[in-house]
């Protein structure tokens, strides 16, 4: 697998001034926050926050009505806002899970990695000329595209299903593979929406260790959007907090979950602190969910 330099701290992702209108509805507005390299950055906010806006603003499936989206790679830098969203994909390194479920259900598990890399295959093959004649160049692509497959079956405990239709696994397991999915395309950005939505304690756990291990042996930044506290509470280094398309609180888990503006944004009114159940849920052990 690819090796990135060791550059903890760095800023990756800088947003600024990002806002979107939808007619006179203004779903984001005037946003800026800095996510850093080797740091999972958690977005959350009650529903209706402008969470999912933020993720369609960064992968080009809405244009920004004002903005900037600044993607450093170490030798260049991206301005994700002007891209196509194909392009942030493919060049930029920014690479995306959804709400709902988007394998392909009738492929197998090691069919759904393989084809995550078509791109790469596409431009070892000159667009099918190398691969018809079965050339050195497209041999050598198509070994490393089955063996990083492999990689992440095997990080991910899914070699046993890699012929089996990815449909017909358990839904914890789909999720875990539509994370891995991403991560064939080898991104410097993973955007993660809702990734432990419709997973047991056990799957959560399982979750949060996957997206730790991909955090420390990889490198890149990872991007959240998530309901469930003890996972962003568990793995976030840095979070920001939206509320109504607006920014909240920036901070550390410690710092945003005594945020008064937080609790008002969850609770509806304002406490010293979040009351015993509620802090529960924000995983007031910072370990909590690692197990």
């Amino acid at each position: 697998m690819m090796a990135l330099p060791d550059a903890a701290g760095e800023a990756l992702l800088e947003v600024e001034h990002l806002t979107m209108r939808f007619g006179g509805l203004v779903a984001v507005n005037e946003l800026s926050f800095v996510a850093r390299r080797r740091e999972i950055t958690a977005i959350i906010g009650p529903n209706g926050a402008g969470k999912t806006t933020v993720f369609n603003c960064l992968t080009g499936f809405y244009t920004p009505t004002v903005g900037r989206l600044a993607l450093r790679h170490p030798r260049r830098t991206y301005f994700l806002e002007r891209m196509d969203d194909f392009r942030i994909a493919q060049f930029a390194g920014v690479a995306r899970t959804f709400q709902n479920i988007r394998l392909f259900p009738r492929m197998s598990v090691l069919e759904n990695l393989i084809v995550a890399q078509h791109n790469t295959l596409m431009a070892a093959s000159l667009f099918s000329v190398a691969g018809l004649f079965g050339l050195a160049r497209y041999r050598h692509a198509e070994r490393a595209a089955i063996e990083r497959a492999r990689y992440w079956l095997e990080k991910t405990g899914l070699t046993p299903f890699a012929d089996d239709d990815a449909g017909s696994l358990p839904y914890g397991l789909q999720r875990r593979l539509e994370i891995v999915r991403a991560m064939c395309i080898e991104p410097v950005l993973l955007c993660l929406d809702e990734p432990a939505a419709g997973l047991n304690p056990r799957e959560s756990a399982e979750l949060n260790r996957l997206l730790l291990a991909i955090r420390a042996e990889h490198g890149i930044g990872v991007l959240l959007i998530e309901h469930d506290m003890s996972v962003v509470m568990g793995i976030s280094d840095h979070i920001v907090v939206l509320d109504h398309g607006s920014l909240i609180a920036d901070g550390t888990p410690d710092e945003v979950r005594s945020d008064p503006k937080v609790i008002r944004a969850y609770l509806g009114e304002e406490e010293d602190e979040l009351p015993g159940d509620v802090a529960a849920d924000f995983g007031r052990n910072h370990g909590e969910g690692q197990a």
